[in-house]
């Protein structure tokens, strides 16, 4: 008798930036998550400290760095829990954006869609979506949804 392979949650990952977009690729995950019975992830990267000169500023402007990501993901955190009743599974790296996000992608097999938001002010739709869609998605193991930036939280949940 073949051993059968429990199938997992698929899990949908989010970027946690400043961007006003984040927030459609957030309520797009959700939905998505919460029409399979998926989960969603976030990931928050740190931008490695420019300030290394002396040991303890580096690690000073790292701790707060840290602290600061942590606040910005529990706020994500909690609209995720209010939305779909699931805690998100949280991540927080250090390091350049596009390295990081190809790295978590490849180290988490349970990934399963990456979800961002799209710049719809600006000539491109920024900067991470412009690398994923070019060199990135070549070297990125899941599909990449891009969820434009202009939409409703309704147009959104009118797609489940």
């Amino acid at each position: 008798m073949a051993k059968t392979k429990k199938k997992q949650d698929p899990v949908f990952l989010v970027v946690v930036d400043d961007s006003e977009e984040m927030h459609q690729a957030l309520q797009f995950a959700c939905g998505r998550a919460e029409a399979v019975g998926g989960k969603v992830a976030l990931l928050y990267c740190i931008a490695p400290s420019e300030f290394e000169y002396f040991a303890g500023v580096g690690e000073l402007m790292r701790a707060e760095a840290r602290e600061a990501a942590e606040e910005k993901m529990s706020i994500h955190a909690e609209y995720v829990q209010k939305l779909i009743n699931n805690t998100p599974i949280l991540y927080v790296r250090e390091g350049d954006i596009r390295d990081e996000l190809l790295s978590l992608i490849s180290e988490e097999p349970d990934i399963s869609l990456l979800v961002l938001g799209a710049d719809t002010n600006s000539e491109t739709a920024g900067p991470l979506i412009s690398f994923m869609v070019t060199r990135g998605a070549s070297s990125c193991r899941v599909p990449i949804t891009v969820v434009p930036g202009n939409l409703t939280d309704e147009q959104i949940d009118a797609l489940f």
